[in-house]
């Protein structure tokens, strides 16, 4: 009689504070129908006790709590969570890019923890571990019922220590087994190339705070000596980041119009971000390279330049993350982070589980070329004149080109050919005809 009394007691005080609550929001103006249901409060806090009393370890009363915002923003989407103290701080850390663990970007899927793009030059790339990846054990550990920090806790540790990942991929019959040794990970956000004289490469791994800024510096460096005549970049396995930093760097590239804005139910989760005169790529041909873990931030970027046809946006369909995440803290050392809008494209296009599909697909692939015919050419006869150019024709350049991207990187090797087909298009423009004045005939 006693416990129930205390049972009772307990579910009281619990439904008496959730009915404060309830006179809060009603204060706020807060429709009836939005206010908090007593009866299920009730059933929680049933729940609760059953818990606190019955279960076969006890757990004290803020643990069970704590579990229970988990699971209320865990229930919500893959991207609401509850951030502890050293879960704020590991948030903080992605944004400057630096960081322990394996090297991935990833999320929740049925319960299991799927890869949604493994980082530059990080332990869990140069392993193998892909874009789409679903790991389903953790040193032979299974992961379902795991939350996602508890999975991320767990892939961290000691620089130099290994962790044993079970991986279900598609298009692999079986699951199977793969050892990444745990590093610093150092995310450089941007790097930059030429790729042919004239023709650039810009590399973005991670939309960090300062990537807008080192966008525009990499591509003040790739101009220093000649114009651009095309640039390549590259979105592939970016998981995203700041919004703001994937705003400067479509800024870097259009001259006006919208890059992009965000609703949501309230309407301080409306904003919206245009941009400001100057190219600073002079209007260069430009593609942009995404694929499947390609998210949030770098598809802001696509989407933004795919609508103000700016960028030809080649490869595979993006990830399609385009929900805002608002951390909100609860206490000095806690947060919540709580999905509260969504991104649309300038178009008023929905990036949240859609993506951005590119405008010419281009697969991921193993290419060889077949041998040409054999045959006899001028240069093989004998006593042949010279070309009058004074050297002969160098092919190495080229022959090395070929060999690095042809074969290596396919999707690379067709934004430059497109590049370079723009750029002869261009140049073969016909200068367009002075206007001609006309006058209506006057009637008499």
């Amino acid at each position: 009689m006693i416990r129930c009394q205390s049972l009772l007691h307990f579910s009281q005080k619990l439904i008496a504070c959730a009915a404060l609550s309830t006179i809060g929001l009603s204060a706020m103006a807060q429709p009836a129908e939005e206010q908090l249901p007593l009866d299920d409060l009730r059933k929680f806090a049933d729940v609760f006790n059953h818990i606190r009393l019955s279960y076969v370890e006890e757990v004290d009363d803020k643990t069970l709590l704590e579990y229970a915002i988990r699971g209320m923003l865990e229930g919500l989407d893959p991207h609401s969570s509850y951030l502890d103290a050293e879960s704020f701080d590991d948030l903080q850390v992605h944004t400057t890019g630096e960081f322990g663990g394996l090297g991935l970007e990833v999320g929740m899927e049925n319960g299991f923890i799927k890869v949604v793009a493994p980082i530059d030059d990080t332990p869990a790339q140069k392993a193998g571990v892909l874009s789409g990846d679903l790991i389903i054990k953790l040193d032979g550990k299974p992961v379902k019922g795991m939350s996602l920090s508890e999975a991320v806790n767990q892939m961290r540790g000691l620089r130099g220590s290994k962790i044993e990942l079970t991986i279900v991929r598609e298009g692999v019959r079986q699951p199977f087994d793969v050892t990444v040794t745990r590093d610093i990970i150092k995310v450089e956000s941007v790097r930059q190339r030429l790729l042919e004289p004239g023709f650039a490469y810009i590399r973005v791994a991670q939309f960090q705070s300062k990537t807008g800024a080192e966008f525009k510096a990499a591509l003040a460096k790739l101009q220093k000596d000649q114009p651009l005549k095309g640039l390549v970049i590259d979105l592939r396995n970016n998981p995203g980041g700041i919004l703001q930093a994937s705003v400067e760097l479509s800024d870097a590239l259009l001259e006006d119009g919208l890059i992009v804005y965000t609703e949501g139910r309230l309407s301080s989760s409306y904003s919206k971000y245009s941009a400001t005169a100057g190219d600073l790529s002079h209007g260069a041909p430009i593609v942009v390279l995404i694929n499947g873990g390609s998210a949030s931030a770098s598809e802001i970027v696509a989407g933004a330049l795919q609508d103000h046809h700016r960028a030809v946006i080649m490869g595979t369909k993006s990830f399609g993350k385009g929900s805002v995440q608002t951390v909100v803290p609860i206490s000095e050392t806690q947060a919540i982070k709580l999905t509260t809008a969504r991104y649309y494209t300038p178009n008023g296009r929905s990036i949240q589980a859609q993506g951005i599909e590119p405008d010419i697909i281009v697969e991921r692939a193993r290419i060889e070329a077949l041998p040409d015919r054999e045959g006899v050419t001028e240069a093989d006869l004998k006593g042949h004149l010279d070309n009058g150019n004074g050297k002969e024709d160098d092919k190495s350049s080229k022959e090395k080109l070929k060999e690095q991207l042809f074969n290596r990187d396919n999707q690379l090797y067709e934004a430059l050919n497109l590049l370079k087909g723009l750029n002869i298009m261009s140049r073969n423009k016909p200068p367009q005809a002075a206007p001609v004045e006309t006058r209506t005939p006057e009637k008499t």
